[in-house]
């Protein structure tokens, strides 16, 4: 049940038989026509601009248009009142019925409120983290991993065939230095002095790497040319460092439904494939780049390389592909990528992208717009970076890991559930702050906290009832006398409980998870709100002598139980039944 649909639905029969009564012209676009919450609570419970975007195309006064829609509006008995605010927009308020109707509505289908068939069963590869298998992952690509997991989370919840994927960056020059690193700690398991020197990783974590290679080739590697052993260290540290990368993800709850390989690419004609098909489209020719910005012809050395021609597609400039010795450019191999998901039959691609990446949104947009003749979506989120904060400081590198803080550090101070959760208290695009003071907080500064302690104390009231002998399981909720729902405060959490599907709409529509958690918070702070009415105001309690006005409190508080526990479901955070 969407009631913010289903009022739109009404004004747009309203609008319809308007036209049809000669009030309005015929055929006007109605698109643009929303309902939605307006942006003062005292102006009503629902607003529609309909009369502000019908206005010109119609040629009519926008006041005008609102007060015929409101004539007609009001012949539903669903709708309380219609007003005619500022220069045309139209408030409305529904009867009390209505809302806490919608109550039992949730009781009815607690599995099914605010899921939607917006996807409409269509494909979509989201791929994040991706991180470069050289070692553990640290806190910005946890960030990355969360915002990626939830938003696959959110899009399955609302229609979409959600495909989770890693791409292991094993192809570039990276994995050569870490079997060089390896290498320097299989010989200190031999008791010989590593040299690690510049550019090469130093991190412990090397250090089971060595030891492993050790155990599996004894003495076999020492003293000979890294020609001999590069090949095979390569390969065997970099299966352990994307098994370390994987439990590093279990421990967060999440789980990738392919790994894709960079270096399978190569050698394999994909490459060749991808850049071929993009030829037949004249998108490859041989040509020369002008100079960068800020650089002039006499510092530039112009040279004729294979590019692609992706100035057609918006991006700054054309992208080489191939340089003019014959060897591919990083770009090569990721047109290949991105080809092997276009012919996997994906209708959406969704890139997490570290903040870094930012260069490479234009040219991989016109690469998927043309090797898909513009059938398959690409849409590029950018992770910011992540700051670490203790007692008012930024907190130090991990000894273990070198040069930053790991994903399993911070998942060891404080869990899973708070990692996850936040992590989406911002934009992806915006830079995180996360105080481990805040986050161990027991209050309303502490979002984690003050959300799973509503859901705690839903479950309190369940409990209390059940021992004075009260039926709470949701059928017997459902269909208790929800019209004792009828005080202001009471009414205006069951609207808030009404915007859950419509944000989750709006979350899945633009791919922003974080609105989940900025909802839940906001949902939270107006439970809590009324349980502190409570206090002052007996008739507001949950728990009521009178069992049958209790029993209709107890279902609108299993109701907010019911929808935080589905937004905590998207962000991947376990719901806490009991505060300890």
């Amino acid at each position: 049940m969407n009631l913010f649909a289903e009022m739109r639905a009404l004004v747009v029969a309203s609008l319809d038989r308007l036209a049809a009564e000669g009030a309005l012209p015929a055929g006007l676009d109605l698109a643009a026509v929303t309902v939605e919450p307006p942006r003062d609570a005292g102006h009503g419970e629902m607003a529609t601009n309909a009369a502000m975007v019908l206005a010109k195309p119609a040629g009519m006064p926008p006041r005008a248009i609102a007060g015929a829609l409101a004539a007609v509006l009001l012949t539903d008995p669903r709708v309380l009142a219609a007003d005619v605010a500022g220069p045309g927009f139209l408030n409305l308020s529904l009867r009390p019925s209505v809302w806490q109707g919608l109550v039992g509505n949730i009781l009815t289908q607690p599995d099914g409120y605010g899921r939607s068939t917006l996807g409409s069963g269509r494909k979509v590869n989201v791929e994040f983290v991706s991180a470069n298998p050289t070692g553990p992952m640290h806190v910005a690509h946890a960030r990355g991993a969360v915002v990626g997991d939830a938003l696959a989370r959110l899009l399955a919840f609302s229609g979409w065939q959600v495909t989770r994927e890693y791409y292991v960056n094993d192809g570039g020059g990276q994995v050569d230095v870490l079997a060089r690193s390896a290498y320097e700690r299989y010989r200190e398991a031999h008791g010989l002095s590593p040299e690690i020197a510049e550019g090469l990783y130093p991190g412990d974590y090397l250090i089971p790497v060595g030891e492993a290679l050790k155990a599996k080739y004894g003495v076999s590697l020492l003293d000979k040319g890294e020609q001999s052993w590069l090949t095979e260290v390569r390969d065997f540290a970099t299966d352990m460092m994307m098994a370390m990368i994987r439990e590093d993800l279990a421990a967060l709850g999440v789980t990738m439904d392919v790994y894709s390989s960079e270096k399978a690419l190569y050698g394999t004609g994909q490459i060749e494939a991808g850049i071929e098909a993009l030829r037949k489209l004249d998108l490859i020719y041989h040509g020369t780049l002008e100079p960068p910005k800020g650089k002039t012809t006499e510092d530039w050395e112009a040279r004729e390389q294979t590019l692609f021609r992706s100035t057609r597609f918006g991006d700054d400039q054309d992208r080489p592909v191939q340089k003019a010795d014959g060897g591919w450019t990083y770009f090569a191999p990721d047109i290949a990528y991105h080809f092997n998901k276009v012919e996997r039959g994906f209708d959406e691609l969704i890139n997490i992208f570290g903040a870094d990446h930012s260069g490479y949104v234009k040219r991989l947009k016109a690469v998927v717009s043309a090797l898909s003749q513009n059938r398959v979506t690409l849409d590029i989120k950018l992770i910011q970076l992540v700051k670490l904060l203790k007692g008012g400081q930024i907190v130090k590198m991990s000894k273990r890991a070198g040069t930053f803080v790991t994903l399993r550090d911070l998942i060891d101070e404080v869990g899973p559930d708070v990692v996850r959760f936040v992590m989406l208290t911002r934009k992806s695009d915006v830079a995180l702050d996360f105080d481990f003071d805040k986050v161990t907080e027991q209050s309303k500064d502490n979002p984690v906290f003050y959300v799973q302690y509503a859901n705690a104390r839903v479950n309190s009231i369940l409990r209390k009832a059940r021992e004075a002998g009260l039926a709470v399981d949701d059928p017997s909720l459902a269909a208790a006398d929800l019209s004792r729902l009828d005080h202001p405060a009471e009414l205006a959490l069951i609207g808030k409980l009404a915007e859950w599907p419509r944000l989750v709409e709006i979350a899945a529509r633009g791919n922003e998870p974080h609105r989940i958690a900025f909802y839940l918070f906001e949902l939270a702070s107006d439970f809590h709100g009324l349980w502190n009415r409570g206090n002052d105001e007996a008739g507001l309690r949950f728990l009521q002598d009178d069992q049958v006005a209790s029993q209709a409190k107890i279902a609108l508080a299993r109701a907010v139980g019911v929808v935080i526990c589905a937004g905590l479901g998207i962000l991947g955070v376990t719901p806490v039944e009991e505060m300890r």
